[in-house]
């Protein structure tokens, strides 16, 4: 499937095939497209925590508003960010590039974010939504149906997953195959109301 047509086709499933299990090299294929998504200063903040444990999404469910798809999908992807990303030798980010690169580029990064705590969320945040819909695209393509969630007690996920004290969560993403088809689309605004020229 292109891109065009994933984005055309994607929908908030909320009703999934509870006995249907996602082939590991499918979600493998999933979760290494999210990695190759973009992220300020290449830090690849995100942390994707699998959670496939019935027991444990039961728990995340009943923190959910007992959302069926959190316990029916094939699969629950917390998506998460590592805050302090930026203090975890930041030169392992440029890895690949020469040694002068890594050194200026690990400088960058400490002058940009040291003492700025709300830039440091900001952008965790917004790698979170970049992959989110990295693993929604990719598992669409690859014939699944997707739901992006926020309906959920954040602290309450947290502690159930063990989540660290630099770390944050973004959103759920669940993946598996529809049991029912998506609602019709509640609408979109039309383009001249979104789409601006220059400035407002």
């Amino acid at each position: 499937m292109d891109v065009l047509k994933a984005v055309a086709t994607r929908r908030a499933v909320k009703q999934y095939d509870p006995d249907f299990q996602i082939p590991e090299a499918d979600l493998a294929q999933i979760l290494d497209a999210a990695r190759m998504g973009p992220t300020a200063f290449n830090l690849q903040n995100w942390r994707f925590v699998v959670v496939t444990d019935p027991a444990l999404r039961k728990q995340i469910r009943a923190a959910a508003w007992d959302q069926a798809q959190v316990t029916d999908a094939s699969v629950l992807i917390v998506v998460c960010a590592d805050l302090a990303a930026w203090t975890k030798n930041p030169a392992r980010y440029w890895q690949d590039a020469p040694q002068d690169v890594q050194t200026l580029m690990a400088g960058m990064i400490d002058q940009y974010y040291r003492g700025r705590e709300q830039v440091q969320r900001d952008e965790a945040m917004r790698s979170c939504g970049l992959a989110a819909q990295t693993l929604m695209l990719t598992a669409v393509s690859l014939g699944y149906e997707t739901c992006p969630m926020d309906g959920f007690d954040f602290d309450a996920v947290g502690k159930l997953i063990n989540l660290p004290e630099d770390h944050a969560i973004g959103l759920f993403v669940a993946i598996g195959k529809g049991s029912a088809p998506p609602k019709p689309r509640g609408g979109s605004l039309p383009r001249q109301d979104v789409v601006i020229s220059d400035h407002f």
